[in-house]
This record gives structure tokens, sequence and C-alpha cells, in this order.
């Protein structure tokens, strides 16, 4: 089993919590999304998945993540997305309007975020954080 290690970015919330970040590479560009080990599925930014993919599948039902609920989604699959030396090809994902959460993380002073990632990629790939090195570890075959 290969060990890919990756580092992580521990943002404060104005002293009410934490989230940690970790860089990805979707659309062949480095950006954040937030880890997040209670959200039940990874999601990117609406605007980040009409930009660069044509064809989009809409949905009214209702989507809860960890950070907010909306009634709106979009599905779509991401050619490839990297964490860390991780790639993951074709991967079937929701995609979110994440506006208000980037504009609390830009009134913070961190930077955007383009995705959550959730349990479904750190189950897959036996995912363990460690606070004091700030890494995230993930597993595969």
């Amino acid at each position: 089993m290969r060990t890919i290690s990756v580092p992580l970015t521990l943002i404060n919330l104005q002293d009410d919590g934490f989230h940690l970040l970790v860089e990805i590479v979707v659309f062949g560009k480095k950006s954040f999304a937030v880890l997040d080990t209670g959200a039940s599925r990874s999601v990117f930014d609406m605007t980040l998945i009409r930009t660069n993919i044509s064809e989009l599948e809409y949905s009214d039902e209702t989507h809860a993540t960890t950070l907010f609920a909306t009634s709106s989604t979009i599905q779509a699959t991401i050619p490839k997305l990297k964490i860390g030396r991780l790639i993951i090809e074709n991967y079937d994902t929701v995609a979110l309007d994440l506006e208000t959460v980037n504009q609390a993380y830009e009134q913070m002073g961190h930077p955007k975020v383009m995705g959550i990632i959730g349990s479904d990629i750190l189950l897959k790939y036996f995912a363990t954080v460690n606070y004091r090195k700030l890494r995230l570890f993930l597993y595969t075959d």
C-alpha cells in the first residue's frame, strides 16, 4: 500500500473554531478545499464547475453539506482531481454555490476555496489526519 502525505493549512475562524485546508489541483489550476471529515461527500464550487464543464445535470433536490444546505445543485464529472500525489480521474461530483463561504473567508483574510473534500474520498483512501504535523495521509493500492 502506497502512502501519500499531503500538507494541511489550519485557519482560525475568528477564535470560533478552525478549518483545515488542503491544496488541490482541479482543471489544471491549484486552489484550496476545506477538509471536512463530517461532510458525507465532496462538493465543488458551482462557478468553477460551470466555467469548466459543458455537460451538466441540474437538480432541484435538497442536498445538505456541513456548511449549509441548498435547494439547487449541479452534477458533473471532473476529468482529473489531484490531492497531493493522489490523482482521481473522472470524479462524479455535486456542485454547490460556495460564494457565501468565500465571502466569509475573505473577510477573515483567508484564501478562497473551490471545494470541500468529504468522507467519500477520505474513506476510499483510508485517510488519517495528523493535527500535530498538519498532514493528511492517504493510502492507495
